[in-house]
């Protein structure tokens, strides 16, 4: 009987495959089972290290180390002394004995980890054990693990790594795949990551912390957020989130600490904003430095729906211009400044200062924030976002949007990349500034920034945030927190607090700092976030020798010669002022370009001109109340 070649041929090609499968195994065998693998296997292993972090002066903040996988292979187990090997490995590692000792002679796979990323000392133990006991098919696996040297110093920002040596939060998630080593560029059996280097200078971030928690603990509070700027390069000197955590051990922290306060938790910012809405609405003509408006308490507008819109101020206020309302923190100011514009050109420049996307702070996670669109507002929207309330924002977002202010009306990218240098020495990255927009004009900024210096005057509501010896720009602000339960405004829950810009005369740092639902003495910003700030902005001039003067005593007048409209609630065109109460158009009768007619009591009913019409130098303007 002749037999096929093709047959043979088959046959010869699968016994090879055999051999190959067999061969496979046992070297297998050898690696995974404590016999020694050939010289050629040992050299086709790649080691692979993560890079560093470090901060922008070199110190470590975070770097791989040896540790240790411990595992079993149960066709290979020595019988008879498990129980007591799983007793020496459990005190070991400091696992469970019962559950060990399960992994080992359950009914489960053949091959199970006994415990992962175990220390030196610890598998040192193990080792002792499985020697003691001779038993064969356990065994030790060095791997890579992190160490974070300074612990919870700046954890939000630095991260950590989960079991596979992969960023999971923080600057190990966004700069991951620069930290992770490629094996294919190894070199002696191994492969280095690169070294990422913060912006943020450790010195100062360990002050800052420490300040943050001070204030924290003294206040009963839930949290901090705190960030440290420069002004010109959007670089992020300080980021504290707290509470905070040991990414050593993030596992055994609560979750809730694990919440970045800076970047990722987002909540209704407050009067802090005024000096955003002020500026746009500025930025929009619809306001310059002269315009006045009437504050005797409250807001009040009536819709053409019959809807009479009602804002609480802290006080009445009378006749203020933009410094004032920054000063006293003027709701009933903020509040009618901003009939002057429409909701799409408000909500546009909102935006343009960084409101409802994300910073780019080189973070994995960032969030937008949110402010909604127009056309889902409702009459009280565009008032009440003038004040802080009706959009949710991100300290850093907070932080970012000041840098409009210090830049003369440009918008600078905050970022916390330093730089990247790969294993060789050499810089892969060296981030520069980023001017992401302009969004107002420079004598309009600074306009805002010197009414910003009224509010550290003995009458604002920033005086607490003053330092005599240096020129500060500030601003204050208290949110109410929305209950989930009610959907309502908290009576209990606040949310306190205060930036800074200084030297007001040009601008080099930015602090901003927030503490979450205070349930101490005082839930004002002005009364708590501010005295925070100024222990802050010390620290920062101190360590970065900010020149100081004899007495910086605040008498900026805010007022900057700024080309845009005529005075008051009126500018080039006539504004929509249907529905604004009598006690609100008394400023007007002081103008002197035009003529103003007011007729009756009560609210605006009709006007001439017309919404959008010009109204020249000489024009008469009526307005019919009832």
């Amino acid at each position: 009987m002749s037999i096929d070649k093709r047959f043979i041929r088959h046959y010869i090609i699968l016994a090879a495959l055999a051999l190959v499968a067999a061969a496979t195994l046992v070297r297998y065998g050898r690696l995974a089972f404590g016999q020694a693998a050939s010289p050629s296997a040992a050299a086709a292993r790649v080691v692979s290290i993560r890079g560093p972090i470090y901060d922008r002066e070199g110190r470590l903040l975070a770097v791989d180390t040896d540790l240790y996988d411990v595992s079993v292979w149960k066709p290979s187990l020595s019988k008879g002394e498990e129980a007591s090997l799983a007793a020496a490995i459990a005190e070991a590692v400091g696992g469970d004995n019962t559950e060990i000792l399960a992994k080992m002679t359950g009914s489960g796979p053949d091959f199970a980890y006994l415990a992962r990323r175990i220390s030196g000392d610890a598998a040192k133990a193990v080792a002792r054990a499985v020697d003691e006991a001779g038993m064969n098919g356990v065994r030790l696996d060095r791997v890579s693990g992190r160490v974070y040297p300074e612990r919870d110093l700046a954890a939000h920002l630095v991260g950590f790594v989960g079991t596979e040596n992969v960023g999971l939060s923080g600057a190990e998630a966004a700069f991951d795949s620069s930290l992770s080593a490629d094996p294919a560029k190894a070199t002696g059996g191994y492969a280095y990551g690169d070294s990422v280097y913060l912006t943020i200078d450790a010195d100062l971030q360990f002050k800052l912390e420490a300040l943050a928690l001070d204030a924290m603990e003294r206040n009963d509070a839930a949290g901090v957020a705190l960030v440290a700027m420069e002004a010109r390069t959007g670089k992020v000197l300080a980021y504290v989130s707290l509470p905070d955590f040991d990414p050593n051990d993030f596992l055994a922290a609560d979750r809730a600490t694990w919440t970045d306060r800076v970047s990722i938790y987002a909540y209704e910012p407050g009067s802090v904003f005024k000096v955003y809405s002020m500026g746009a609405l500025m930025s929009l003509g619809g306001i310059d430095e002269r315009s006045t408006f009437s504050c005797d308490g409250r807001y009040e507008r009536r819709m053409p729906s019959g809807e009479d819109i009602v804002i609480k101020c802290l006080g009445s206020h009378g006749v203020v211009d933009v410094t004032k309302i920054l000063e006293y923190s003027c709701n009933s100011g903020a509040a009618y400044a901003s009939d002057t514009v429409s909701g799409i050109d408000f909500y546009s420049k909102v935006r343009e200062f960084g409101f409802g996307e994300r910073p780019g702070a080189d973070l994995a996670g960032e969030s937008p924030g949110m402010i909604r669109r127009p056309e889902s507002w409702s009459g009280r929207t565009k008032p009440t976002i003038a004040i802080g309330q009706e959009l949710l924002v991100t300290a850093m977002q907070m932080a970012s949007a000041a840098t409009v202010i210090a830049n003369g009306g440009q918008l600078v990218r905050p970022r916390t990349l330093e730089r990247i240098v790969g294993a060789d020495g050499a810089t892969i990255e060296d981030p520069q500034p980023i001017l992401v927009r302009r969004v107002m004009g420079e004598l309009e900024a600074k306009s805002i920034l010197g009414s910003m210096e009224a509010a550290v005057l003995s009458t604002g509501t920033g005086h607490r945030a003053r330092i005599d010896d240096l020129r500060m720009s500030v601003k204050t602000g208290t949110a109410q927190v929305i209950d989930p339960a009610t959907r309502r405004y908290s009576d209990t829950d606040f949310i306190a607090s205060t930036i800074a810009l200084f030297p007001s005369e040009a601008p080099e740092y930015i602090v901003y700092a927030a503490i979450f639902n205070p349930k101490g003495a005082s839930t004002y910003g002005g009364r708590i976030a501010a005295p925070l700030v100024k222990d802050v902005s010390n620290a920062v001039a101190d360590l970065y020798g900010v020149a100081r003067s004899e007495s910086a005593s605040a008498t900026h007048s805010g007022r900057v010669s700024v080309s845009g409209p005529a005075p008051a609630l009126i500018g080039a065109t006539m504004p929509d002022l249907r529905g604004v109460p009598k006690r609100a158009l008394t400023a007007l009768l002081e103008r002197d370009d035009i003529a103003v007619e007011i007729e009756g009591d009560g609210w605006v009913k009709e006007q001439s001109p017309a919404p959008g019409e010009p109204v020249p130098a000489g024009s008469t303007v009526l307005l019919r109340l009832e």
